[in-house]
């Protein structure tokens, strides 16, 4: 609806007014019904507390897909310290 009575009074601004202000008068229109079409769900986004939930989600998913190399790597970590503290007892 808005699109039509925006798209009327550029019509009416191209037919009535010079070229030149037709296209002020049009650009202003244009951008306005952009701006209301934007803002018109400007209240309908999720809260902050819910995106913070959907990350902590995500990344306790990724903790728990990489559980298994944090053991590869813990165990060859352990290893080296054995080893280091054998040669450091030598």
């Amino acid at each position: 609806m808005w699109g039509a009575l925006v798209a009327v009074l550029a019509v009416l601004a191209v037919v009535l007014l010079d070229p030149i202000l037709a296209a002020f008068v049009v650009i202003l229109l244009v951008t306005a019904a952009v701006c209301g079409l934007v803002a018109r769900d400007w209240d309908r986004h999720s809260t902050y507390e819910e995106r913070e939930l959907a990350r902590a989600q995500k990344r306790a998913e990724k903790w728990e897909r990489g559980k298994d190399a944090r053991a590869r790597d813990r165990a060859k970590w352990e290893a080296h310290q054995a080893r280091q503290a054998g040669r450091a007892e030598q």
